[in-house]
Formats: structure tokens, sequence, C-alpha cells
């Protein structure tokens, strides 16, 4: 005997259960009723909604972006290399544009080269006579003993120059008879200054060169050639940048032992040759 279902039962089975399997056990059977239920339309709709991805506006379905952490060591060995290239690069930019600027410091140094002017000869002791070199060789001795003075101007202005000269000789037919020097001294920029150089022979042999050479008592003029060279130099940054002049000067004189006033030269007496 079945019973009677309410009506209210029989309105919250209807739109969620299924079509009911037939009853077993054939015609009039009493044996119990059972249903199978299958999953919702709502259900399916939530268990395929977590599997399914978001939509944007596009129609495109929308992917979480994942961030990655940790250091790149591979990129970091990249960066490595091209800092070291970087750092080496600027190296050699630095020290393109300092030589390029020490260059053009030195091409503003160069055309300052020294004045030289010989000003006068003054001879203390001229004496020639007959003797005997170091060997016995019978032949003229020549000694003398006199001052040379030189006037050096430094046209500079942004340095200083260091001058020395090299040995100072008095030639008698290319024969050294005396020797001196200019000791080296500092000159400030823009400046003019007076040396003094000793000149010194003491029994110079003559040889065959003394034939033609005649001293007396009452003197005679003997004809001598004064050469040197001189050398300047000024430090315009320290010993990176450095000029240097380097002159010849050659000067015909003629002396006579028995005047002692000091021979003066013109500006036009000696020669002067860049080096």
């Amino acid at each position: 005997m079945m019973h009677a279902k309410s009506e209210s039962d029989v309105t919250s089975l209807a739109p969620s259960s299924p079509p009911r399997s037939p009853k077993r056990g054939g015609g009039g059977g009493g044996g119990a009723n059972y249903y199978v239920q299958s999953p919702s339309r709502e259900a399916r709709k939530g268990a395929g909604g977590g599997e399914r991805k978001a939509l944007n506006d596009k129609g495109w379905p929308e992917c979480n972006v994942i961030e990655e952490e940790g250091p790149y060591e591979d990129l970091a060995g990249d960066s490595g290399l091209s800092r070291r290239c970087q750092i080496i690069l600027g190296f050699l930019c630095f020290v393109l544009l300092f030589t390029v600027f020490c260059l053009i410091i030195w091409g503003a140094a160069r055309p300052y080269e020294p004045d030289v002017v010989v000003k006068s000869l003054t001879m203390d002791d001229f004496y020639a006579g007959e003797g005997t070199d170091h060997s016995g060789v019978p032949t003229k001795l020549v000694t003398l003993n006199c001052s040379l003075h030189i006037a050096v101007y430094n046209p500079a202005s942004m340095f200083g120059i260091h001058v020395t000269t090299g040995p100072i000789r008095l030639l008698y037919s290319e024969i050294s008879i005396g020797v001196g020097q200019v000791r080296r001294y500092y000159q400030p920029r823009k400046s003019h200054r007076v040396v003094t150089a000793v000149i010194h022979g003491n029994k110079v042999p003559l040889y065959g060169a003394g034939g033609g050479l005649m001293l007396s008592s009452s003197g005679g003029a003997v004809p001598l050639t004064l050469d040197f060279d001189l050398i300047s130099r000024g430090y315009v940054i320290g010993k990176l940048v450095r000029v240097t002049h380097k002159v010849h000067v050659t000067c015909p004189i003629v002396v006579d032992a028995k005047k002692t006033k000091p021979i003066k030269f013109s500006k036009k007496a000696c020669a002067v040759y860049k080096i």
C-alpha cells in the first residue's frame, strides 16, 4: 500500500529529482522504492567552474603572473663583464684625453725659446812660449785665464727654465786652448740674467799649429774662436710635459795679450744655431 505524499513533498522533489528508475520485481510486489539522483545542474556548474579560466574583455583566458625571486646568476655574469669593459674603456679615454691635453700644452710652450747674447770676454792672463809636453816633445805651450759673460732671457710666461752649457771652448786653429762651463741654474719666467763662465787653460801644447803664433813682450793679436752649446729645459707640468731648447753659439774674436779691457761683442758678432 503506498503512502500518500503531501503536496509539499512533491513540489520539493520535482525540480531536482531525475526520472525514477523502474521498480524491480515487477508487478504488485511490496518491495521498497528507491531512486538514483544524478548531480544537479548547479552542482555541475560549481564543480566545472574551478577548472575553467576566467576570460578577459577580449575573450582570452587570464593567467596569473609568476614572480621569480632570487639572483640572476647568468645575467650577473654578463653584467660583471660589461662593467669591466666600461672601466677599461673609461681608463683608455682618460689616458687619451690627458695625452691630447699634454700635447696641446707642449705645443703652446714650444715657441718660447730663450734668447742668448754673448756680452763680453775679459782676458786676465794669456801667455804662449816654448816648452815640452808631458812626453817630452818640444812645442809651443799656451796658458790663459779669462771670464766670459753671457746674457740669457727667458720669454716664457708660464714656466721657468733650467739653464746649463756644454764645454765652453776657446779654439786656436781648431785646438782647444781653454775650457770652461756655466753651472746649472734656475731662471724664473720672463726674467733676464747675466751668467759668468771662467775659461782656463794651462800649458796647452799646440804642436804644428803653434808655428804661426808669435807673441812678444809687446803683445800681439791672436785670432781665436769661442764655441759652446747652451741648453735650457722648462718643466711645464712637472716631468710629464717639458720643453727643451738647445743652441750652438760661435764667436770669432781677436785677443791681445797686453790689453786687459773687456772685449765687447755686438749682437751680430756671434752666430747662434738651433740644434
